[in-house]
């Protein structure tokens, strides 16, 4: 496995997030982004992930330093991924921004390389249209934080082939996971169910029917769930939070109409853990 390449482009915290699962499965991974100084920080992100997870125990020195070794930071992508047995894009959520990626690895790919986003949202088949051989184009939606979620949403596109799902269901199985197969829908499962209760915890917000704190607990206590809704949403971004209610909105009507406290949070600045406040403060 180790001669295998696997490609992600974009080094946020998804990218290095499944740049590090994808090391861990015994892939060659090329981290890929414009940017240096962004490559750097990422590998110094990945190298604090797998300290902590050996200081708990989850990895051992060897697996550590193996996983390390194989990721390889690159700001170009034309011959780093040329014969990759994958590549997955992580950049942020923008379709346009998105279908410019696909169209530009459909160049230096290899025909039989499988492209995959890590959208939560948008059309796999609208991606899909900006590559040659579209069949080999799904969705590989992963979870934060990478390395601990065992869940990766495999997407169909309209286009994408029997042949592309199985080697996706390959690559998940390698990278320790476990995947369901849907067909491309807004939202997909996970991105639509969390959208409702997200959004419904922001309306009890709004109209004081308890406190944040409350509403976390009252979830984690009672419906068992590791996380409460504002303590996920200031982890995923409230400002990611808000781009996903309104494509969702937009496709599938009212009851995803975004709260209009979760807006103002936004407007303000406070888009969660990354800004240092969202619903809760951080330091």
């Amino acid at each position: 496995m180790s001669d295998e390449v696997f490609g992600v482009l974009g080094s946020g915290t998804m990218g290095r997030g499944i740049a590090l699962a994808a090391a861990l499965g015994g892939y060659r991974v090329k981290l890929m982004d414009v940017s240096e100084t962004q490559l750097e920080g990422a590998r110094g992100e990945i190298e604090r992930t797998v300290d902590l997870a050996r200081a708990r125990g989850l990895y051992d020195d060897e697996t550590a330093r193996k996983a390390l070794s194989r990721i390889e930071p690159d700001t170009r992508v034309e011959g780093a991924v040329a014969n990759a047995v994958g590549v997955v894009e992580a950049v942020p959520e923008s379709i346009e921004l998105k279908l410019q990626i696909f169209a530009m690895l459909s160049e230096v790919c290899s025909p039989t390389t499988l492209l995959a986003s890590n959208t939560s949202a948008l059309s796999i088949t609208e991606m899909a249209s900006a590559v040659a051989h579209p069949e080999r184009v799904l969705g590989m939606h992963f979870f934060n934080p990478v390395h601990k979620m065992k869940l990766v949403e495999i997407v169909r596109g309209l286009e994408t082939s029997d042949d592309a799902v199985t080697r996706a269901q390959g690559v998940v199985q390698t990278l320790g996971k476990e995947a369901v197969v849907i067909h491309e829908s807004p939202g997909f499962i996970t991105t639509r169910m969390n959208a409702l209760i997200g959004n419904e915890a922001f309306y009890m917000l709004q109209e004081g029917v308890a406190t944040a704190p409350e509403i976390d607990r009252a979830l984690k206590l009672g419906l068992n769930h590791p996380m409460g809704p504002f303590e996920l949403v200031d982890l995923v971004g409230l400002d990611t939070r808000l781009f996903i209610l309104q494509h969702l909105h937009r496709t599938l009507g009212d009851k995803y109409r975004p709260c209009p406290l979760l807006e103002k949070y936004v407007k303000s600045g406070r888009l969660g853990r990354k800004s240092g406040r969202g619903v809760y403060e951080y330091t």
